[in-house]
Protein backbone atom coordinates (compact mmCIF):
# COMPACT_ATOMS: atom_id res chain seq x y z
CA UNK A 1 0.00 0.00 0.00
CA UNK A 2 0.81 3.51 -1.03
CA UNK A 3 1.08 5.88 2.09
CA UNK A 4 -1.48 8.32 0.30
CA UNK A 5 -3.72 5.92 0.94
CA UNK A 6 -3.73 6.38 4.49
CA UNK A 7 -3.74 10.74 3.96
CA UNK A 8 -7.14 9.84 1.91
CA UNK A 9 -8.47 6.97 4.16
CA UNK A 10 -8.29 10.11 6.82
CA UNK A 11 -9.49 12.69 4.79
CA UNK A 12 -13.03 10.87 4.42
CA UNK A 13 -13.14 10.03 8.15
CA UNK A 14 -13.17 13.18 8.64
CA UNK A 15 -15.40 14.39 6.00
CA UNK A 16 -18.03 11.74 7.38
CA UNK A 17 -17.84 13.03 10.82
CA UNK A 18 -18.35 16.95 9.60
CA UNK A 19 -21.02 15.25 7.80
CA UNK A 20 -22.31 13.47 10.55
CA UNK A 21 -22.10 16.59 12.99
CA UNK A 22 -23.56 19.00 10.68
CA UNK A 23 -26.63 16.43 10.40
CA UNK A 24 -27.05 15.91 13.66
CA UNK A 25 -26.80 19.81 14.67
CA UNK A 26 -28.64 21.27 11.62
CA UNK A 27 -30.94 18.51 10.83
CA UNK A 28 -34.04 20.79 10.92
CA UNK A 29 -32.53 23.49 8.91
CA UNK A 30 -31.27 20.93 6.47
CA UNK A 31 -35.47 20.27 5.39
CA UNK A 32 -34.85 21.29 1.62
CA UNK A 33 -32.87 18.80 0.67
CA UNK A 34 -34.18 16.11 -1.42
CA UNK A 35 -37.62 18.96 -2.31
CA UNK A 36 -35.45 21.10 -4.75
CA UNK A 37 -36.51 21.38 -8.19
CA UNK A 38 -35.55 19.05 -10.56
CA UNK A 39 -35.84 16.64 -7.75
CA UNK A 40 -38.33 13.44 -8.32
CA UNK A 41 -40.61 12.69 -5.65
CA UNK A 42 -44.01 10.09 -6.04
CA UNK A 43 -46.13 9.31 -3.22
CA UNK A 44 -48.70 7.30 -3.14
CA UNK A 45 -50.66 5.32 -0.65
CA UNK A 46 -48.46 2.48 0.08
CA UNK A 47 -45.38 3.37 -1.85
CA UNK A 48 -43.36 6.44 -1.78
CA UNK A 49 -39.93 6.78 -4.31
CA UNK A 50 -37.51 9.39 -4.14
CA UNK A 51 -34.84 10.39 -6.65
CA UNK A 52 -33.24 13.84 -6.12
CA UNK A 53 -31.53 14.43 -9.17
CA UNK A 54 -30.80 18.14 -8.23
CA UNK A 55 -29.64 17.53 -4.92
CA UNK A 56 -27.25 15.17 -6.39
CA UNK A 57 -25.59 17.20 -8.74
CA UNK A 58 -25.37 20.25 -6.43
CA UNK A 59 -23.39 17.83 -4.00
CA UNK A 60 -21.48 16.19 -6.37
CA UNK A 61 -20.51 20.19 -7.52
CA UNK A 62 -19.59 20.81 -3.86
CA UNK A 63 -17.63 18.00 -3.46
CA UNK A 64 -15.82 18.46 -6.64
CA UNK A 65 -14.43 22.08 -5.56
CA UNK A 66 -13.69 21.45 -2.09
CA UNK A 67 -11.42 18.33 -3.58
CA UNK A 68 -9.84 20.53 -6.10
CA UNK A 69 -9.19 23.00 -3.77
CA UNK A 70 -7.32 20.06 -1.59
CA UNK A 71 -5.70 18.81 -4.03
CA UNK A 72 -4.26 22.97 -5.15
CA UNK A 73 -3.20 22.79 -1.52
Amino acid sequence: MNPETGKYIIAAGICIVVAGIIIYFFHDKLHWIGRLPGDIRVEKENFRFYFPITTMIIFSLVISGILWLIRRL
